[in-house]
């Protein structure tokens, strides 16, 4: 039996990994996502069809190349033809790429109208970037809420097994319905930030001071994730999106029980007021939440990131006067990366942080701080900024 030569078996070799890979093209998303809304469909068909051209181009070009190596090769025999200008070809060459532009630009042009069009919504949702989470308020409904990473700090560290959905996990997930035109209106409390979802083919900036828009219409219930796509500080890689598309009904539904949610937390926060916990109480409470929001600058151990983010542990703020530390929680520091929490944070929870980062750390001040010492600050700026 006649022996297959090298060259043709690594070629049929390479034919069969190319062959296996379109089979599995889809499991290992070497593509684009083709999504679950019109408009990723045709960002999708667009992108297919671009680089079919693409690859029809290539073909011409370098089939032409290596037949023009192969037969015209030196041993061949072949000498060099010596030819000037041709108006018949330059013309051909620029005509046939304008014709390429433009059968691409059509359809380009169609996708990118369609993408910019936000008129005659069903609901608006505000999405404002803020170190390193995202905020979403849904107009006319009373309902907002931020969104953090879920994911453990012991997963990050690598003390425990990441989970399916390492770093793309939220606490509280961007809920909508399906077969409804939502519209986004986009902007930034301190860095451009980008919200980005693959899915819906949506991907647009949020900066601060300005407001862009985009939109979608999902066309399938399910989860789907995304991530900020502008590197926007040290916690870039840990401000996941996780939307939640739901049966119109479900929707309802859901926003339903927010809005009675909401009205129980604020009378939770107001009844908090009143009373007075123990050290004991709001030290756990506390570090709870120093964890989830202040850990990711000023770190776990409270000992900060020197040059970057100042410590906790041993802090002036955290050992010094109170009403001074209460301001840099309440109101953030103008022109740092320490952001207000006032609209974050109830009195009670803004209250423990502070028991606990006076307590914690070896800071041991034994200072008690209570939601109606925070409650009393808020009221007494306001007074001041009546006057």
């Amino acid at each position: 039996m006649k022996r297959i030569p090298a060259w043709l078996s690594l070629t049929m070799k390479m034919g069969a990994m190319v062959w296996t890979s379109s089979v599995v093209a889809e499991e290992q998303a070497l593509n684009m996502t083709q999504g679950v809304t019109q408009i990723s469909g045709q960002v999708y068909e667009l992108h297919m069809l671009i680089f079919y051209i693409c690859c029809a181009i290539a073909l011409v070009v370098f089939g032409a190349m290596f037949y023009s190596i192969f037969r015209h090769r030196k041993s061949k025999g072949a000498v060099a033809a010596h030819f000037h200008e041709s108006t018949k070809v330059e013309i051909i060459w620029t005509v046939i790429p304008i014709i390429i532009l433009i059968a691409m630009a059509i359809p380009a042009t169609k996708t990118l109208v369609a993408m910019e069009d936000t008129s005659q919504s069903d609901l608006t949702v505000k999405i404002t970037g803020s170190q390193w989470k995202w905020h979403y308020s849904y107009f006319g409904e009373e309902v907002e809420f931020f969104s953090l990473l879920a994911t453990s700090q012991k997963q990050i560290d690598g003390l425990e097994a990441k989970g399916a959905h390492y770093l793309l996990e939220v606490d509280n997930p961007l809920v909508l319905p399906i077969n409804r035109k939502i519209r986004f209106l986009m902007t930034s409390d301190d860095v451009i930030h980008s919200w980005w979802v693959p899915d819906f083919a949506v991907k647009k900036d949020t900066i601060p001071g300005f407001i862009n828009e985009a939109w979608t219409r999902i066309d399938k219930p399910g989860v789907y994730r995304g991530q900020c796509a502008e590197l926007c500080g040290r916690a870039h890689g840990f401000m996941p999106i996780v939307v939640h598309a739901m049966e119109e009904d479900d929707y309802d539904n859901w926003l339903a029980e927010q809005k009675i949610q909401i009205a129980q937390a604020k009378e939770e926060a107001a009844a908090a007021l009143g009373s007075a916990l123990t050290l004991e109480e709001l030290m756990p409470m506390g570090e709870k939440i120093y964890v989830e929001r202040c850990a990711v600058c000023h770190q776990a151990n409270g000992e900060g990131i020197p040059g970057a983010f100042p410590a906790i542990k041993g802090s002036p703020v955290a050992t010094g006067d109170l009403d001074i530390h209460i301001s840099t929680i309440v109101n953030g520091v103008a022109g740092s990366a320490m952001q207000s929490f006032s609209n974050q944070l109830t009195e009670q929870e803004i209250a423990a942080v502070l028991t606990y980062q006076r307590n914690g750390f070896d800071n041991n001040t034994g200072d008690v701080v209570q939601a109606a010492d925070i409650n009393a600050f808020k009221k007494q700026a306001e007074g001041k900024e009546a006057e």
